[in-house]
């Protein structure tokens, strides 16, 4: 399908090919850069000429090269994910083309280019800071879509972060939610939490996590700025019997008051954001009791690739997460340091989400024509599927990883 078929009202930056100044006079400048990196690396790239680039590996086909090249030439890598939305490049197997760019990534653009990327590459616009009053915005855009679109590709434990499977050997779909759960009791054992522990969560998630440390005898108190999850994961726990046990509350993390035995945060820290992330530890620390710990997943990246792209606004913050930041491992340890929690356990289990985000595709693809009868169109379909795809190529390849950490308040 031609781009021109792309509903304009809902997709603007998708249905036409920018036409801008830097579109039109850096296309050339796009075109000569991709294939020359194109001919250092293991892909096969196909052209509407005939012609084929590349070392050999996963097939990539340019549909539209003009439009392609204008558009890597306006907004970079964003015009990347905008090309692939509007049929203007193609692949049968789109997470292993996307796992040979995110393996190189830092060696793509020559390096005195990339110096360039902070004064030539759009920047997060104000609108989407994670202030307090901004927030919720940013999270509304992505978790407030529709529960029911969520439950079309996610288990029966509706849990929306890596899995810990006992088994990487290609595990299938059914074993998805045990692997969840097994994540979640790791996390919560890390923590501490036992009958009797009073607990605070960050980010509820759709209520498994609560839901699990409910049934260890604890009593949870779980914020989370989505009301899609928090009307869904109170029916959960509800359903369950556990409404007594857990309350969940719509609230900044930062306006959360009182002292807890136990902290657990899955997968929020990425929504926190650069300029706020002293806030975020200070509220851990401020929250927990002395001698407590906090159970901590974060997706990380590595620090020095942080530090260059902290600034960045990507085609994942433009359609998919406005606002987030995904930390380093050394970040976390310093900004656990300044406010009086030690690291004492960390794992990092990145092929474990590779797996994962594997699944999550192809339960979306499978359930494709649900999808469109909730609503969601085919350019919807396609952003999601390379939304996916990106995310799986990036803990594939090394260039992300995922870890828990069990952090601890001294006791005196």
């Amino acid at each position: 399908m031609p781009s021109g078929k792309v509903r304009a009202d809902l997709w603007p930056d998708v249905a036409q090919a920018p036409s801008s100044l830097r579109a039109r006079a850096g296309g050339p400048i796009a075109k000569s850069l991709f294939q020359g990196a194109i001919k250092r690396l293991p892909l096969e790239v196909r052209f509407p000429d005939g012609s084929v680039l590349g070392l050999g590996g996963p097939r990539m086909v340019i549909a539209d090269p003009s439009s392609f090249y204008a558009r890597l030439a306006h907004n970079g890598l964003i015009g990347l994910g905008e090309a692939y939305m509007a049929h203007e490049w193609e692949a049968e197997d789109l997470a292993a083309v996307m796992t040979v760019f995110a393996a190189r990534v830092s060696k793509l653009i020559p390096q005195p280019l990339q110096a360039l990327r902070g004064a030539i590459l759009p920047h997060q616009p104000h609108r989407e800071r994670n202030t307090v009053s901004n927030s919720r915005n940013n999270i509304s855009r992505h978790y407030d879509l529709s529960n029911e679109l969520f439950a079309e590709f996610l288990d029966e434990t509706m849990s929306y972060s890596s899995a810990y499977f006992a088994d990487l050997d290609a595990p299938d779909f059914h074993l998805l939610a045990s692997a969840q759960q097994a994540k979640i009791d790791r996390l919560l054992d890390l923590a501490g939490v036992t009958e009797g522990s009073h607990v605070l969560e960050i980010g509820t998630g759709w209520g498994e996590l609560a839901l699990r440390a409910a049934q260890r005898g604890a009593r949870v108190y779980s914020v989370t700025l989505s009301s899609e999850q928090k009307e869904l994961a109170e029916r959960r726990i509800a359903r369950a019997g556990f409404s007594d046990s857990v309350q969940i509350e719509l609230l900044d993390y930062r306006k959360v008051q009182g002292t807890f035995d136990a902290i657990v945060s899955v997968e929020m820290i990425e929504a926190v954001g650069f300029e706020f992330m002293p806030d975020y530890f200070q509220t851990l620390a401020a929250r927990l009791r002395p001698g407590g710990a906090v159970g901590l997943q974060a997706i990380t990246i590595g620090h020095e690739r942080m530090l260059a792209t902290r600034n960045s606004y990507t085609w994942v913050h433009k359609y998919i997460f406005p606002g987030g930041m995904i930390p380093s491992a050394e970040l976390i340890a310093e900004q656990s340091a300044l406010n009086g929690l030690t690291v004492e356990n960390r794992m990092a289990f990145g092929q474990h989400y590779a797996q994962t985000l594997r699944l999550w595709d192809e339960q979306f693809s499978r359930n494709a024509a649900q999808v469109d009868e909730l609503g969601f169109d085919e350019t919807f379909r396609r952003m999601w599927h390379f939304y996916l795809a990106y995310s799986r190529a990036g803990f594939a390849s090394g260039y992300l990883d995922v870890q828990q950490f069990q952090l601890r308040k001294s006791k005196g």
